[in-house]
């Protein structure tokens, strides 16, 4: 997915494969909190979600984390569904794109946007590390 233009837009499972490489890469300390969460990839967001993040074009959500951040969590939840990233294929191939961004880099940065708020991290402290001077 890097380097040559592909004759085929990469589906659902190819998708989920540069997912995966992107959670390997995770440093082990917070890999070692990554172990239940669920990877889900699908076409779009459902109209529910789009709704409840009052989105009205699919296209600009490429990635989604439904979960409590571990900060959050308690030994008394039970019966809860378990944490999920999901990454919405259509809006990551548009913006693969429309950004020339490697599908394998765009894929990652959404992982690791995703698993930020797994660790309770908002979408401005995550803009802020981002920015911040190495």
């Amino acid at each position: 997915m890097t380097g040559q233009a592909p004759t085929h837009a990469p589906d659902a499972a190819a998708i989920e494969t540069l997912a995966r490489a992107a959670l390997a890469r995770i440093p082990a300390p917070f890999a070692t909190h990554l172990h239940d969460v669920v990877l889900v990839v699908e076409e779009f967001a459902d109209d529910e979600t789009l709704d409840a993040l009052g989105i009205e074009d699919p296209f600009e959500l490429t990635g989604l984390y439904h979960g409590r951040p571990i900060g959050e969590k308690s030994a008394f939840d039970s019966g809860a569904l378990p944490d999920r990233i999901h990454l919405y294929r259509r809006a990551l191939l548009e913006e693969w794109v429309e950004t020339g961004v490697s599908l394998e880099a765009l894929v990652g940065h959404v992982v690791v946007h995703e698993v930020g708020h797994h660790f309770g991290l908002s979408d401005d402290d995550m803009h802020a590390l981002e920015d911040a001077p190495e």
